[in-house]
């Protein structure tokens, strides 16, 4: 049996398809593309309702709505089969494809009760704080980390981040807990 390149990033591990190969990385990102998208509507909007309404209420209407925008994007979604933490895996290894080279990540750790990484590189930070709006860009971006692991996780997926680039750490610290997979 031929021995397998161990990948160098936890973008390439969840690019790895589950018979092992590679998959190409998507270059621009569509979902830096998107985000970017969404920010032309979103900013001025966003700013008309400061005006009007003070910038802490017109922010805290704005991230419930986007909070639960991502909650219902999720639901809407193609119940993807196994367990919460297989579903999640799954889920990454999709989403993997569309952040393509939108971030720079460093796998730490890959086990089956926990995936630890850094992204050490972010150009969603870099969009969000050009527009001179990062709490959007983490309520619009960094924030669907939160909901992916409480909406597919299930109770089974805890994610520990004690930092975004997006609100000025140096780097993204994600540690995921996970259930041991058991079928019934």
């Amino acid at each position: 049996m031929e021995k397998q390149e161990q990948p160098k990033s936890w973008y390439d591990a969840a690019a790895r398809s589950p018979e092992g190969k590679q998959s190409a990385p998507s270059k621009p990102s569509p979902a830096l593309e998107r985000a970017k998208i969404q920010a032309q509507v979103l900013v001025p909007v966003l700013k008309a309702f400061r005006d009007e309404l003070g910038a802490e209420r017109a922010d805290r209407i704005a991230w419930k709505a986007l909070a639960e925008w991502r909650r219902q994007v999720i639901a809407e979604e193609p119940m993807l089969p196994g367990a919460p933490t297989e579903r999640f895996r799954a889920r990454n290894v999709a989403v993997a494809a569309l952040i393509g080279d939108a971030v720079d990540a460093l796998l730490l750790k890959d086990e089956p009760e926990s995936i630890e990484f850094n992204i050490t590189g972010c150009r969603f930070a870099q969009s969000f704080r050009e527009l001179d709006e990062p709490e959007l860009g983490f309520a619009l971006t960094c924030s669907w980390d939160d909901t992916v692991a409480e909406e597919i996780g299930a109770g089974d997926v805890k994610l520990t981040r004690t930092g975004t680039i997006m609100q000025g750490a140096n780097h993204c610290d994600f540690r995921y807990a996970l259930k041991k997979t058991g079928r019934a």
